[in-house]
């Protein structure tokens, strides 16, 4: 096992189960799996953990809408998150569930805590409430919508609510979380998102109700006399259930907390990168280091609602484009943070120019020129050109471009720089036409097409955490065994062995043909 300076710890919200899993869900997953790719192939020992938010006022009225009990409900939403996981190849360690004992006790264990340090104390509450969000809003921030009703910034109709609650003295940690985001400034990213946060806390806090009375559907208040614990307590708190949470001294806990990267939509920014730190800090634990938020899709230029019909289910573009190229697409049309748009013009585009042409095509010109020329076997190269040391320098010099870039979750800039080189590659065969010096100097193609495929080497390799099954397929065929695979095998030292008998080459990136059906 790796040393504690090369753990990471990576996770996804909890999805609500509520509802079907969408593009929204498969996108921050993606973006999580591709980064517990990238720092296993770098060395790290990753725990990667995503799973479902089960308990809360929404579904338990999902759960009697459908005619199910709320526990069988659950064990059916949550399933198709977990179809989720293995339709896009994910690979994460862990699957929570907030109906699962080991969460129970977690939850109740830090409400202890906080009861200790005199940071939750009863009351009652008064305010508006929006079940959709299970979020309480002041009434500052809500608008009227139709009919007069009154509406959160999310869309979400609110109602009042007037119950029994207990309180979290979040008002008391304003001036320590500024102070916290002032001296961590990567906390919050994009900036942008920091910005939003920073000004939200400036405007003033006040304490947080952290219990309910109206249902029980959730984890019951300690002694509290028939409260539920707030989901958004509840919720949060399954980043630390997963390290084995109350035990704080050995174990996954010591290895793993705090957690390198939370994960979001930017919907849900501010519960992470306000309450959050504030509990934990309330709690004397460490916080994250980081919280991402990202932003959301639409679909073809509409906002993408179940009311206009145009939700987007991952599974179908699976079955109309293929797993690595949703995989591919989703991180490459934006930069990573901002919002989105798909379309199926703008994936053809993609899946076809960039992935079939000009990857695909490199790899297969490349490889059916050595199956045919040089006895379907790596050849044997002779000395090596500036053309050929310029085009080796590029891929030998991308790993640590690459780091910085996945360090920061540029995703797209990451493999906007895999592009250059691959660009570059196709530059190069161009230039260097080792199709006619198969009879000009059959030598100086042996050495092209020996410096081409090892460049593909490269870029497979380092493309592995966003495609990994074509990847894989393609070090396949350069005769790559998988434990030669990480990134540690990219140097000089692991280039491909003259003489390495080849298997006939076959397509992996297949151009996309539209149906004219």
């Amino acid at each position: 096992m790796a040393g504690p300076e090369k753990t990471y710890y990576i996770t996804t919200p909890i999805y609500y189960v509520n509802d079907d899993p969408h593009i929204g869900h498969a996108y921050t997953t993606l973006a999580c799996d591709v980064l517990a790719r990238f720092k296993r192939l770098d060395g790290y020992d990753v725990k990667f953990l995503t799973g479902t938010d089960e308990h809360g006022q929404k579904v338990e009225k999902s759960a009697l809408a459908a005619g199910m009990e709320p526990k069988a409900f659950t064990d059916k939403v949550s399933r198709n998150f977990r179809d989720l996981d293995a339709l896009l190849n994910f690979s994460n360690d862990d699957f929570i569930r907030t109906t699962e004992e080991r969460h129970y006790k977690a939850v109740q264990h830090l409400w202890r805590r906080l009861v200790e340090r005199d940071q939750i104390y009863p009351g009652s509450y008064a305010g508006w409430y929006a079940v959709r969000d299970e979020a309480f809003y002041t009434e500052a921030e809500l608008t009227k919508g139709p009919g007069g009703k009154n509406i959160a910034p999310s869309g979400a109709e609110v109602e009042w609510v007037e119950e029994p609650s207990y309180f979290f003295k979040l008002s008391e940690w304003q001036d320590r979380l500024l102070q916290f985001y002032e001296e961590n400034p990567g906390f919050i990213l994009p900036k942008s998102r920091r910005n939003e946060v920073t000004s939200f806390v400036k405007g003033g806090l006040l304490d947080l109700s952290v219990s309910r009375t109206a249902f029980k559907w959730g984890v019951p208040v300690p002694g509290g006399d028939n409260h539920i614990i707030y989901v958004w307590l509840d919720a949060l708190t399954n980043y630390l259930t997963a390290v084995g949470y109350p035990q704080t001294d050995s174990g996954e806990y010591a290895a793993y907390w705090p957690a390198d990267l939370h994960m979001v939509g930017k919907d849900i920014l501010r519960f992470h990168a306000v309450y959050w730190p504030a509990f934990l800090m309330a709690a004397e634990l460490p916080t994250p280091k980081r919280v991402f938020a990202h932003g959301w899709w639409t679909n073809e230029g509409r906002k993408i609602s179940k009311s206009l019909g145009n939700v987007i289910k991952p599974c179908d573009l699976v079955e109309k484009y293929g797993v690595d190229q949703v995989r591919y697409f989703l991180l490459r049309e934006v930069p990573f943070g901002n919002d989105g748009d798909f379309s199926h013009q703008a994936m053809v585009n993609r899946v076809n120019s960039e992935l079939a042409n000009d990857f695909g095509n490199l790899a297969q010109r490349t490889l059916s020129m050595i199956h045919k020329n040089c006895g379907a076997a790596v050849p044997d190269p002779g000395d090596l050109t500036e053309d050929d040391q310029a085009l080796l320098a590029g891929v030998h010099g991308l790993l640590g471009a690459l780091r910085g870039k996945m360090e920061v979750q540029a995703f797209n800039e990451a493999l906007e720089a895999m592009w250059e080189q691959i660009r570059a590659a196709n530059g190069y065969v161009d230039r260097q036409a080792p199709w006619k010096l198969k009879n000009d100097d059959p030598e100086r193609m042996k050495t092209v097409l020996y410096a081409l495929a090892e460049t593909i080497r490269h870029m497979a390799i380092l493309l592995q955490p966003f495609m990994p099954d074509s990847c894989a397929r393609m070090l396949d065929q350069l005769g790559v065994k998988e434990g030669n695979r990480a990134f540690q095998h990219l140097g000089a030292g692991n280039a491909l062995a003259p003489g390495t008998v080849l298997p006939k080459p076959e397509g992996v990136f297949p151009r996309y043909v539209e149906d004219d059906g």
